[in-house]
Protein backbone atom coordinates (compact mmCIF):
# COMPACT_ATOMS: atom_id res chain seq x y z
CA UNK A 1 0.00 0.00 0.00
CA UNK A 2 1.09 3.43 -0.76
CA UNK A 3 0.44 4.36 3.04
CA UNK A 4 1.82 2.75 5.76
CA UNK A 5 0.61 0.64 8.77
CA UNK A 6 1.49 3.47 11.52
CA UNK A 7 0.05 6.54 9.25
CA UNK A 8 -3.34 4.63 8.47
CA UNK A 9 -3.44 4.66 12.17
CA UNK A 10 -2.82 7.87 12.79
CA UNK A 11 -5.44 9.14 10.40
CA UNK A 12 -8.06 6.67 11.82
CA UNK A 13 -7.17 8.26 15.54
CA UNK A 14 -7.81 11.86 14.17
CA UNK A 15 -10.89 11.13 12.38
CA UNK A 16 -12.57 9.11 14.99
CA UNK A 17 -11.94 11.90 17.20
CA UNK A 18 -14.26 14.34 14.98
CA UNK A 19 -17.23 12.37 15.22
CA UNK A 20 -19.75 11.41 18.71
CA UNK A 21 -19.41 7.96 18.27
CA UNK A 22 -21.21 5.98 20.95
CA UNK A 23 -20.48 2.05 20.47
CA UNK A 24 -17.49 0.05 19.69
CA UNK A 25 -16.33 -0.42 16.42
CA UNK A 26 -14.29 -2.77 14.12
CA UNK A 27 -12.61 -0.64 11.53
CA UNK A 28 -11.51 -1.31 7.59
CA UNK A 29 -9.55 0.46 5.02
CA UNK A 30 -11.92 -0.03 1.85
CA UNK A 31 -11.35 1.76 -2.22
CA UNK A 32 -8.22 1.90 -4.08
CA UNK A 33 -5.40 2.43 -1.45
CA UNK A 34 -6.62 -1.07 0.34
CA UNK A 35 -6.42 -2.87 -2.97
CA UNK A 36 -3.25 -1.54 -3.29
CA UNK A 37 -3.29 1.11 -6.35
CA UNK A 38 -4.17 4.81 -5.08
CA UNK A 39 -2.04 8.19 -5.53
CA UNK A 40 -1.78 11.12 -3.13
CA UNK A 41 -5.34 12.42 -4.38
CA UNK A 42 -6.99 9.21 -3.38
CA UNK A 43 -9.48 9.27 -0.42
CA UNK A 44 -8.98 7.27 2.60
CA UNK A 45 -11.88 4.98 2.99
CA UNK A 46 -13.03 3.85 6.49
CA UNK A 47 -15.52 1.47 6.87
CA UNK A 48 -16.63 1.14 10.63
CA UNK A 49 -18.74 -2.38 11.41
CA UNK A 50 -20.91 -2.65 14.30
CA UNK A 51 -23.10 -5.69 15.99
CA UNK A 52 -25.48 -2.86 16.35
CA UNK A 53 -29.43 -3.90 15.29
CA UNK A 54 -30.19 -0.74 13.80
CA UNK A 55 -30.08 0.16 10.18
CA UNK A 56 -26.85 2.51 9.95
CA UNK A 57 -26.99 5.55 6.98
CA UNK A 58 -25.51 4.92 3.92
CA UNK A 59 -24.05 8.02 3.31
CA UNK A 60 -20.64 8.57 4.69
CA UNK A 61 -18.84 11.74 6.40
CA UNK A 62 -16.13 13.39 5.21
CA UNK A 63 -13.77 14.60 6.46
CA UNK A 64 -10.57 16.52 6.09
CA UNK A 65 -7.47 15.23 7.90
CA UNK A 66 -3.93 16.70 7.67
CA UNK A 67 -4.53 17.00 3.84
CA UNK A 68 -6.50 13.97 3.19
CA UNK A 69 -10.12 13.72 2.57
CA UNK A 70 -11.22 10.68 4.62
CA UNK A 71 -14.81 9.20 4.26
CA UNK A 72 -16.29 7.27 6.88
CA UNK A 73 -19.12 4.82 5.89
CA UNK A 74 -21.24 2.82 8.98
CA UNK A 75 -22.79 -0.70 8.55
CA UNK A 76 -23.76 -3.52 11.04
CA UNK A 77 -23.24 -6.97 10.66
CA UNK A 78 -26.71 -7.41 9.85
CA UNK A 79 -26.87 -5.09 6.40
CA UNK A 80 -23.46 -6.33 5.00
CA UNK A 81 -25.01 -9.83 5.62
CA UNK A 82 -27.75 -8.79 3.94
CA UNK A 83 -25.67 -6.96 1.20
CA UNK A 84 -23.89 -10.33 0.34
CA UNK A 85 -27.13 -12.37 0.36
CA UNK A 86 -28.36 -10.14 -2.30
CA UNK A 87 -26.23 -10.53 -4.00
CA UNK A 88 -26.20 -14.39 -4.54
CA UNK A 89 -29.56 -14.00 -5.03
CA UNK A 90 -29.16 -11.54 -8.39
CA UNK A 91 -25.94 -13.95 -9.08
CA UNK A 92 -28.13 -16.16 -11.73
CA UNK A 93 -28.98 -13.15 -13.77
CA UNK A 94 -26.60 -10.66 -14.37
CA UNK A 95 -28.56 -7.98 -15.86
CA UNK A 96 -30.71 -7.57 -12.46
CA UNK A 97 -27.31 -7.51 -10.39
CA UNK A 98 -27.02 -3.88 -9.54
CA UNK A 99 -23.37 -2.06 -10.00
CA UNK A 100 -23.34 -0.29 -6.66
CA UNK A 101 -24.29 -2.94 -4.64
CA UNK A 102 -21.43 -5.30 -6.68
CA UNK A 103 -19.02 -2.30 -5.55
CA UNK A 104 -19.84 -2.54 -2.16
CA UNK A 105 -20.02 -5.68 -1.19
CA UNK A 106 -16.49 -5.99 -3.34
CA UNK A 107 -15.02 -3.40 -1.38
CA UNK A 108 -15.40 -5.05 1.81
CA UNK A 109 -14.30 -8.21 0.74
CA UNK A 110 -11.06 -6.79 0.02
CA UNK A 111 -10.41 -4.59 2.55
CA UNK A 112 -7.44 -4.14 5.11
CA UNK A 113 -8.43 -4.72 8.79
CA UNK A 114 -7.28 -2.17 11.08
CA UNK A 115 -9.72 -2.65 14.29
CA UNK A 116 -11.62 -5.27 15.48
CA UNK A 117 -10.13 -7.97 12.92
CA UNK A 118 -11.84 -11.21 14.03
CA UNK A 119 -15.15 -9.16 13.43
CA UNK A 120 -14.22 -7.94 10.04
CA UNK A 121 -13.15 -11.68 8.90
CA UNK A 122 -15.81 -12.72 10.34
CA UNK A 123 -18.00 -10.56 7.81
CA UNK A 124 -15.92 -11.34 4.78
CA UNK A 125 -16.41 -15.15 5.37
CA UNK A 126 -20.07 -14.55 4.39
CA UNK A 127 -19.75 -14.53 0.73
CA UNK A 128 -16.16 -16.43 0.06
CA UNK A 129 -13.64 -14.48 -2.46
CA UNK A 130 -13.75 -17.53 -5.08
CA UNK A 131 -17.74 -17.41 -4.91
CA UNK A 132 -17.17 -13.44 -5.41
CA UNK A 133 -14.52 -13.78 -8.19
CA UNK A 134 -17.35 -15.89 -10.20
CA UNK A 135 -20.28 -13.36 -9.63
CA UNK A 136 -18.14 -10.65 -10.69
CA UNK A 137 -16.36 -11.95 -13.84
CA UNK A 138 -19.94 -13.65 -15.53
CA UNK A 139 -21.44 -9.49 -14.18
CA UNK A 140 -18.54 -8.32 -16.72
CA UNK A 141 -18.89 -10.67 -18.96
CA UNK A 142 -22.94 -10.20 -19.35
CA UNK A 143 -22.19 -6.68 -20.10
CA UNK A 144 -19.45 -7.68 -22.42
CA UNK A 145 -21.39 -9.77 -24.55
CA UNK A 146 -23.93 -6.80 -24.48
CA UNK A 147 -21.78 -4.11 -25.45
CA UNK A 148 -20.85 -6.53 -28.56
CA UNK A 149 -24.51 -6.99 -29.57
CA UNK A 150 -24.98 -3.36 -29.65
CA UNK A 151 -21.45 -2.92 -31.50
CA UNK A 152 -22.65 -5.50 -34.49
CA UNK A 153 -25.93 -3.67 -34.90
CA UNK A 154 -24.44 -0.53 -35.21
CA UNK A 155 -21.90 -1.70 -37.36
CA UNK A 156 -24.91 -3.13 -39.49
CA UNK A 157 -27.33 0.45 -39.37
CA UNK A 158 -24.02 1.80 -40.73
CA UNK A 159 -22.98 3.90 -37.29
CA UNK A 160 -19.53 3.21 -37.32
CA UNK A 161 -18.18 5.63 -34.95
CA UNK A 162 -20.42 4.80 -32.61
CA UNK A 163 -19.88 0.73 -32.87
CA UNK A 164 -16.15 1.73 -32.14
CA UNK A 165 -17.37 3.34 -28.83
CA UNK A 166 -19.59 0.46 -28.10
CA UNK A 167 -16.42 -1.87 -29.36
CA UNK A 168 -13.76 -0.04 -26.73
CA UNK A 169 -16.47 -0.43 -24.04
CA UNK A 170 -16.23 -4.37 -24.75
CA UNK A 171 -12.82 -4.88 -24.49
CA UNK A 172 -12.22 -3.12 -21.50
CA UNK A 173 -15.43 -5.36 -20.06
CA UNK A 174 -14.23 -8.58 -21.80
CA UNK A 175 -10.38 -7.99 -20.06
CA UNK A 176 -12.22 -7.23 -16.63
CA UNK A 177 -14.59 -9.82 -16.72
CA UNK A 178 -11.21 -12.01 -17.96
CA UNK A 179 -9.26 -10.30 -14.97
CA UNK A 180 -11.95 -10.85 -12.26
CA UNK A 181 -11.65 -14.64 -13.08
CA UNK A 182 -7.94 -14.49 -11.36
CA UNK A 183 -9.20 -12.12 -8.64
CA UNK A 184 -8.41 -8.90 -9.80
CA UNK A 185 -12.76 -7.61 -8.81
CA UNK A 186 -11.81 -4.13 -8.31
CA UNK A 187 -15.00 -2.68 -10.40
CA UNK A 188 -13.44 0.73 -11.62
CA UNK A 189 -11.97 0.72 -15.16
CA UNK A 190 -9.44 3.47 -13.90
CA UNK A 191 -7.02 1.05 -12.27
CA UNK A 192 -7.24 -1.52 -15.23
CA UNK A 193 -3.77 -0.98 -16.12
CA UNK A 194 -2.36 -2.05 -12.63
CA UNK A 195 -4.88 -4.39 -12.38
CA UNK A 196 -3.44 -6.04 -15.50
CA UNK A 197 -0.01 -6.03 -14.53
CA UNK A 198 -0.43 -7.43 -11.02
CA UNK A 199 -2.53 -10.80 -13.41
CA UNK A 200 0.87 -11.37 -14.75
CA UNK A 201 -0.21 -12.23 -18.31
CA UNK A 202 2.12 -10.03 -20.86
CA UNK A 203 0.38 -11.34 -23.73
CA UNK A 204 -3.15 -10.70 -22.49
CA UNK A 205 -1.83 -7.06 -21.30
CA UNK A 206 0.13 -6.44 -24.29
CA UNK A 207 -3.02 -7.31 -26.54
CA UNK A 208 -5.38 -5.44 -24.58
CA UNK A 209 -3.55 -2.41 -25.07
CA UNK A 210 -2.52 -2.62 -28.89
CA UNK A 211 -6.44 -3.01 -29.35
CA UNK A 212 -6.92 -0.18 -26.81
CA UNK A 213 -4.73 2.42 -28.37
CA UNK A 214 -5.17 1.12 -32.04
CA UNK A 215 -6.58 4.70 -34.08
CA UNK A 216 -9.93 4.69 -36.13
CA UNK A 217 -10.28 7.03 -38.37
CA UNK A 218 -13.79 8.78 -38.05
CA UNK A 219 -16.01 7.68 -41.01
CA UNK A 220 -14.24 4.53 -41.57
CA UNK A 221 -16.43 2.11 -41.88
CA UNK A 222 -14.15 -1.06 -43.07
CA UNK A 223 -11.54 0.22 -39.74
CA UNK A 224 -14.38 0.18 -37.34
CA UNK A 225 -15.49 -3.35 -38.71
CA UNK A 226 -11.67 -4.27 -38.41
CA UNK A 227 -11.68 -3.42 -34.48
CA UNK A 228 -14.77 -4.92 -33.89
CA UNK A 229 -13.82 -8.58 -35.61
CA UNK A 230 -10.16 -8.07 -33.59
CA UNK A 231 -12.25 -7.28 -30.18
CA UNK A 232 -14.54 -10.26 -30.86
CA UNK A 233 -11.39 -12.77 -31.56
CA UNK A 234 -9.86 -11.42 -28.54
CA UNK A 235 -13.34 -11.08 -26.03
CA UNK A 236 -13.28 -14.72 -27.72
CA UNK A 237 -9.72 -16.22 -26.59
CA UNK A 238 -10.20 -14.45 -23.45
CA UNK A 239 -13.75 -17.09 -22.87
CA UNK A 240 -16.35 -14.87 -23.68
CA UNK A 241 -19.14 -16.56 -24.97
CA UNK A 242 -22.45 -15.71 -27.20
CA UNK A 243 -21.52 -13.18 -29.39
CA UNK A 244 -21.08 -15.15 -33.20
CA UNK A 245 -20.67 -12.32 -35.71
CA UNK A 246 -23.86 -12.94 -36.86
CA UNK A 247 -26.06 -9.65 -37.24
CA UNK A 248 -28.78 -11.86 -38.36
CA UNK A 249 -29.48 -12.75 -34.80
CA UNK A 250 -30.54 -9.55 -33.92
CA UNK A 251 -34.47 -8.88 -34.69
CA UNK A 252 -36.52 -5.80 -34.05
CA UNK A 253 -38.77 -5.99 -31.50
CA UNK A 254 -41.68 -3.83 -30.33
CA UNK A 255 -41.68 -2.02 -27.13
CA UNK A 256 -44.83 -2.07 -24.60
CA UNK A 257 -46.72 1.14 -24.37
CA UNK A 258 -45.24 2.46 -28.16
CA UNK A 259 -47.73 3.71 -30.28
CA UNK A 260 -48.39 4.46 -33.42
CA UNK A 261 -50.31 7.67 -34.80
CA UNK A 262 -51.28 9.35 -37.60
CA UNK A 263 -52.70 12.53 -39.38
CA UNK A 264 -52.03 13.10 -42.54
CA UNK A 265 -48.68 12.43 -43.44
CA UNK A 266 -46.99 12.94 -40.09
CA UNK A 267 -46.35 10.28 -38.27
CA UNK A 268 -46.22 10.74 -34.47
CA UNK A 269 -44.85 7.95 -31.59
CA UNK A 270 -46.16 7.77 -28.65
CA UNK A 271 -43.76 6.25 -26.34
CA UNK A 272 -44.95 5.24 -22.38
CA UNK A 273 -48.55 7.26 -22.85
CA UNK A 274 -46.26 10.25 -22.15
CA UNK A 275 -43.24 11.00 -24.76
CA UNK A 276 -44.73 12.32 -28.45
CA UNK A 277 -41.99 12.27 -30.82
CA UNK A 278 -42.94 13.53 -34.39
CA UNK A 279 -41.35 12.18 -37.33
CA UNK A 280 -40.26 14.22 -40.28
CA UNK A 281 -40.83 12.36 -43.99
CA UNK A 282 -37.84 10.08 -44.68
CA UNK A 283 -37.65 9.56 -40.76
CA UNK A 284 -41.62 8.20 -40.90
CA UNK A 285 -41.52 6.43 -44.33
CA UNK A 286 -38.94 4.05 -42.58
CA UNK A 287 -40.89 3.40 -39.72
CA UNK A 288 -43.65 2.44 -41.57
CA UNK A 289 -42.00 0.04 -43.06
CA UNK A 290 -41.26 -1.73 -40.07
CA UNK A 291 -42.47 -5.36 -39.61
CA UNK A 292 -41.30 -6.08 -36.15
CA UNK A 293 -39.90 -9.12 -35.08
CA UNK A 294 -37.62 -9.45 -38.35
CA UNK A 295 -33.89 -9.86 -38.21
CA UNK A 296 -32.14 -6.41 -38.09
CA UNK A 297 -30.09 -6.81 -41.76
CA UNK A 298 -33.85 -7.64 -42.85
CA UNK A 299 -35.34 -5.09 -41.80
CA UNK A 300 -32.45 -2.40 -42.95
CA UNK A 301 -33.15 -3.81 -46.68
CA UNK A 302 -36.76 -2.56 -46.25
CA UNK A 303 -36.15 0.15 -44.96
CA UNK A 304 -33.62 1.10 -47.79
CA UNK A 305 -36.08 -0.23 -50.51
CA UNK A 306 -38.70 2.55 -49.34
CA UNK A 307 -36.29 4.59 -51.36
CA UNK A 308 -35.25 6.88 -47.77
CA UNK A 309 -31.46 7.73 -48.69
CA UNK A 310 -29.44 6.04 -45.29
CA UNK A 311 -32.21 4.22 -43.31
CA UNK A 312 -29.42 2.75 -41.22
CA UNK A 313 -29.12 6.26 -39.01
CA UNK A 314 -32.97 6.32 -38.38
CA UNK A 315 -33.05 2.69 -37.73
CA UNK A 316 -30.41 3.74 -34.73
CA UNK A 317 -32.51 6.81 -33.61
CA UNK A 318 -35.65 4.71 -33.25
CA UNK A 319 -33.81 1.95 -30.93
CA UNK A 320 -31.83 5.04 -29.40
CA UNK A 321 -35.31 6.69 -28.01
CA UNK A 322 -36.28 3.90 -27.11
CA UNK A 323 -39.22 3.02 -29.88
CA UNK A 324 -37.78 -0.33 -30.59
CA UNK A 325 -35.64 -2.41 -29.22
CA UNK A 326 -33.40 -4.97 -30.21
CA UNK A 327 -33.32 -9.17 -29.28
CA UNK A 328 -30.08 -11.43 -29.55
CA UNK A 329 -31.80 -14.51 -30.18
CA UNK A 330 -31.72 -16.57 -27.42
CA UNK A 331 -30.22 -13.97 -25.32
CA UNK A 332 -32.94 -11.68 -24.70
CA UNK A 333 -33.11 -7.90 -25.14
CA UNK A 334 -29.88 -5.98 -25.80
CA UNK A 335 -29.19 -3.49 -23.43
CA UNK A 336 -25.64 -2.19 -23.28
CA UNK A 337 -24.26 -0.25 -20.40
CA UNK A 338 -20.99 1.21 -19.28
CA UNK A 339 -19.46 0.77 -15.98
CA UNK A 340 -20.36 4.42 -13.12
CA UNK A 341 -22.10 6.09 -15.57
CA UNK A 342 -25.93 6.60 -16.63
CA UNK A 343 -28.16 3.78 -16.42
CA UNK A 344 -28.97 1.79 -19.52
CA UNK A 345 -32.73 3.13 -21.23
CA UNK A 346 -33.91 5.36 -24.12
CA UNK A 347 -32.19 8.44 -24.42
CA UNK A 348 -34.61 11.56 -24.05
CA UNK A 349 -33.65 14.40 -26.72
CA UNK A 350 -34.05 17.93 -25.89
CA UNK A 351 -37.48 19.34 -26.86
CA UNK A 352 -37.90 20.88 -30.29
CA UNK A 353 -37.93 23.77 -30.77
CA UNK A 354 -39.85 24.07 -34.17
CA UNK A 355 -43.01 26.72 -33.72
CA UNK A 356 -45.77 26.97 -33.79
CA UNK A 357 -45.65 23.38 -32.47
CA UNK A 358 -49.13 22.00 -33.99
CA UNK A 359 -50.67 22.09 -37.28
CA UNK A 360 -54.11 20.73 -38.11
CA UNK A 361 -52.55 17.74 -40.01
CA UNK A 362 -49.66 17.26 -37.77
CA UNK A 363 -47.18 18.30 -35.12
CA UNK A 364 -44.52 20.33 -36.87
CA UNK A 365 -40.52 18.99 -37.54
CA UNK A 366 -37.28 20.58 -38.22
CA UNK A 367 -36.77 18.42 -41.05
CA UNK A 368 -37.28 15.40 -42.76
CA UNK A 369 -35.20 12.91 -41.26
CA UNK A 370 -36.77 14.56 -37.53
CA UNK A 371 -37.25 12.79 -34.92
CA UNK A 372 -38.67 15.28 -32.65
CA UNK A 373 -39.48 15.14 -29.24
CA UNK A 374 -42.72 17.74 -28.38
CA UNK A 375 -42.39 19.75 -25.40
CA UNK A 376 -45.36 18.49 -23.48
CA UNK A 377 -47.03 15.55 -22.05
CA UNK A 378 -48.78 13.11 -24.85
CA UNK A 379 -52.15 14.31 -23.31
CA UNK A 380 -51.78 17.71 -23.24
CA UNK A 381 -50.48 17.30 -27.18
CA UNK A 382 -53.51 15.59 -27.77
CA UNK A 383 -55.71 17.84 -26.02
CA UNK A 384 -54.04 20.70 -27.84
CA UNK A 385 -54.31 19.14 -31.64
CA UNK A 386 -58.31 18.68 -30.73
CA UNK A 387 -58.27 22.19 -29.82
CA UNK A 388 -56.77 23.61 -32.67
CA UNK A 389 -59.02 21.67 -34.95
CA UNK A 390 -62.32 22.14 -32.73
CA UNK A 391 -60.72 25.97 -33.17
CA UNK A 392 -61.40 26.10 -36.81
CA UNK A 393 -64.98 24.45 -36.74
CA UNK A 394 -65.78 27.81 -35.12
CA UNK A 395 -64.22 29.87 -37.01
CA UNK A 396 -66.13 28.27 -39.71
CA UNK A 397 -69.05 28.10 -38.01
CA UNK A 398 -69.20 31.72 -36.46
CA UNK A 399 -68.36 33.21 -39.76
CA UNK A 400 -71.63 30.86 -41.54
CA UNK A 401 -73.34 32.66 -38.71
CA UNK A 402 -71.96 36.01 -38.96
CA UNK A 403 -72.77 36.14 -43.02
CA UNK A 404 -76.77 34.95 -42.40
CA UNK A 405 -76.84 37.63 -39.18
CA UNK A 406 -75.88 40.26 -42.16
CA UNK A 407 -78.01 39.30 -44.84
CA UNK A 408 -81.57 39.53 -42.03
CA UNK A 409 -79.98 43.26 -40.75
CA UNK A 410 -79.47 41.64 -37.33
CA UNK A 411 -76.29 43.75 -36.31
CA UNK A 412 -75.49 42.91 -32.90
CA UNK A 413 -76.06 39.03 -33.92
CA UNK A 414 -73.41 40.11 -35.80
CA UNK A 415 -71.18 41.87 -34.15
CA UNK A 416 -71.33 38.70 -31.03
CA UNK A 417 -70.54 36.38 -34.26
CA UNK A 418 -67.53 37.99 -35.59
CA UNK A 419 -66.10 38.42 -31.64
CA UNK A 420 -66.95 34.75 -31.51
CA UNK A 421 -65.25 33.71 -34.34
CA UNK A 422 -61.65 35.97 -33.15
CA UNK A 423 -61.53 34.52 -29.67
CA UNK A 424 -61.77 30.74 -31.80
CA UNK A 425 -59.30 31.59 -34.21
CA UNK A 426 -57.07 32.85 -31.06
CA UNK A 427 -57.69 29.51 -29.63
CA UNK A 428 -56.46 27.65 -32.20
CA UNK A 429 -53.17 30.38 -32.28
CA UNK A 430 -52.60 29.09 -28.83
CA UNK A 431 -52.79 25.10 -29.17
CA UNK A 432 -50.52 25.49 -32.39
CA UNK A 433 -47.80 26.64 -29.73
CA UNK A 434 -48.81 24.30 -26.82
CA UNK A 435 -50.74 26.30 -24.55
CA UNK A 436 -53.11 23.60 -22.67
CA UNK A 437 -55.34 24.53 -21.08
CA UNK A 438 -56.18 27.51 -22.44
CA UNK A 439 -56.80 31.28 -21.35
CA UNK A 440 -59.86 32.18 -20.95
CA UNK A 441 -61.67 34.15 -24.08
CA UNK A 442 -61.74 37.11 -22.66
CA UNK A 443 -58.25 36.90 -21.54
CA UNK A 444 -56.73 35.77 -24.42
CA UNK A 445 -55.46 39.03 -26.34
CA UNK A 446 -54.13 40.26 -22.86
CA UNK A 447 -51.85 36.35 -23.52
CA UNK A 448 -50.47 37.05 -26.31
CA UNK A 449 -47.13 37.36 -24.56
CA UNK A 450 -47.36 33.33 -24.05
CA UNK A 451 -46.85 33.07 -27.58
CA UNK A 452 -43.75 34.57 -30.11
CA UNK A 453 -43.50 37.88 -30.61
CA UNK A 454 -44.16 37.56 -34.11
CA UNK A 455 -47.27 37.20 -33.20
CA UNK A 456 -47.69 40.18 -31.42
CA UNK A 457 -48.86 42.14 -34.64
CA UNK A 458 -52.29 39.01 -34.81
CA UNK A 459 -53.15 40.40 -31.31
CA UNK A 460 -52.98 43.97 -32.17
CA UNK A 461 -55.12 43.44 -34.81
CA UNK A 462 -57.20 41.10 -32.88
CA UNK A 463 -58.31 43.85 -30.22
CA UNK A 464 -59.02 45.78 -32.64
CA UNK A 465 -61.85 43.38 -34.19
CA UNK A 466 -63.18 42.84 -31.05
CA UNK A 467 -64.08 46.63 -30.11
CA UNK A 468 -65.80 46.89 -33.81
CA UNK A 469 -69.71 47.40 -34.03
CA UNK A 470 -71.53 47.16 -36.24
CA UNK A 471 -73.88 50.77 -37.03
CA UNK A 472 -74.90 49.62 -40.81
CA UNK A 473 -74.90 47.23 -43.84
CA UNK A 474 -71.54 48.47 -45.14
CA UNK A 475 -70.08 48.12 -41.30
CA UNK A 476 -70.69 44.79 -41.35
CA UNK A 477 -69.64 43.54 -45.16
CA UNK A 478 -66.35 45.41 -44.00
CA UNK A 479 -66.18 43.67 -40.52
CA UNK A 480 -66.52 40.37 -42.40
CA UNK A 481 -64.54 40.94 -45.08
CA UNK A 482 -61.51 42.00 -42.35
CA UNK A 483 -62.35 39.24 -40.51
CA UNK A 484 -61.67 37.09 -43.02
CA UNK A 485 -58.35 38.45 -43.78
CA UNK A 486 -57.50 38.15 -39.93
CA UNK A 487 -58.78 34.44 -39.86
CA UNK A 488 -56.40 33.94 -42.89
CA UNK A 489 -53.74 35.50 -41.38
CA UNK A 490 -54.05 33.27 -38.17
CA UNK A 491 -54.57 30.11 -40.01
CA UNK A 492 -51.20 30.98 -41.81
CA UNK A 493 -49.05 31.59 -38.49
CA UNK A 494 -50.10 27.92 -37.41
CA UNK A 495 -50.25 26.20 -40.63
CA UNK A 496 -53.74 25.46 -41.03
CA UNK A 497 -54.33 27.88 -43.78
CA UNK A 498 -55.42 24.00 -46.10
CA UNK A 499 -58.35 23.76 -43.00
CA UNK A 500 -61.59 22.65 -45.20
CA UNK A 501 -64.76 25.36 -45.29
CA UNK A 502 -66.13 23.12 -42.70
CA UNK A 503 -69.68 24.04 -43.61
CA UNK A 504 -69.31 24.30 -47.30
CA UNK A 505 -70.59 21.36 -48.98
CA UNK A 506 -70.63 17.75 -47.89
CA UNK A 507 -67.54 17.10 -48.95
CA UNK A 508 -65.34 19.72 -46.98
CA UNK A 509 -67.42 18.58 -44.28
CA UNK A 510 -66.56 15.24 -44.56
CA UNK A 511 -62.77 16.39 -44.90
CA UNK A 512 -63.05 18.12 -41.63
CA UNK A 513 -64.70 14.80 -39.78
CA UNK A 514 -61.61 13.21 -40.85
CA UNK A 515 -59.28 15.48 -39.31
CA UNK A 516 -60.73 15.79 -36.00
CA UNK A 517 -61.27 11.55 -35.80
CA UNK A 518 -57.22 11.39 -36.37
CA UNK A 519 -56.63 13.61 -33.46
CA UNK A 520 -59.67 12.18 -31.14
CA UNK A 521 -58.29 8.66 -31.45
CA UNK A 522 -55.04 9.52 -30.01
CA UNK A 523 -56.73 11.83 -27.67
CA UNK A 524 -59.03 9.47 -26.53
CA UNK A 525 -56.07 6.73 -26.10
CA UNK A 526 -54.51 9.10 -23.67
CA UNK A 527 -57.22 9.98 -21.71
CA UNK A 528 -57.40 13.88 -23.00
CA UNK A 529 -59.98 16.07 -22.41
CA UNK A 530 -62.16 15.96 -25.23
CA UNK A 531 -62.98 19.43 -27.24
CA UNK A 532 -66.75 18.54 -26.92
CA UNK A 533 -69.12 15.80 -25.33
CA UNK A 534 -70.22 15.38 -29.49
CA UNK A 535 -66.79 14.41 -29.98
CA UNK A 536 -67.20 10.63 -28.41
CA UNK A 537 -69.64 9.61 -31.19
CA UNK A 538 -67.25 10.44 -33.82
CA UNK A 539 -65.10 8.36 -32.06
CA UNK A 540 -67.43 5.80 -31.94
CA UNK A 541 -68.43 6.35 -35.79
CA UNK A 542 -64.45 5.68 -36.66
CA UNK A 543 -64.97 9.04 -38.42
CA UNK A 544 -68.73 8.91 -39.43
CA UNK A 545 -71.70 11.21 -38.62
CA UNK A 546 -73.98 8.92 -36.16
CA UNK A 547 -76.87 8.94 -38.71
CA UNK A 548 -75.44 8.64 -41.57
CA UNK A 549 -76.02 5.09 -44.09
CA UNK A 550 -73.15 2.58 -44.11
Amino acid sequence: MILTEERLQDLLDKSLAELPLDTEWAVTLEGSIAEGFGNPSSDIDFLLVSRRDDDLPTMPSLLFVDGRRVEIRTRSVRQLADQFQEVERAAARPPRLSEDLLNRCQRVLHSHPLRGHALVEEVKALLPVERFRRITADWWAHRARQSLRHALALQCLGESDEAVDWTRAALVQSVKSWAAGLGETYLEPKWLSMQLDRAGREDVRDRYWALETAVVPSGDAGAARDRLNACLDFAADLGLTGVPRKPERLTVERVARVTTWQTGERVHVVRGRRDVFALGADAGTVWRSLVLGRPLPRVLAESAATGVTDPGPLLAAFLRHGLVRLVWKGGGAVTPALPLAAPPGPVTPPPSTARPLLSVRGAAVTGARAVDLMPLPADRFAAAAMALVWSNVVVENAVEDLTGALRRGQRRVAELTARRAVHAALRGLFSAHGVNPLPADTDLVRRMDLLPAATGPIGVRAGELLARGVDSAEDGDALRAELRRFIALVRGAMGADSFPLSFDSAHTWRATLQLGHDWLRMGAHLGAELPIEEARDLLAGNGAQPHQAR
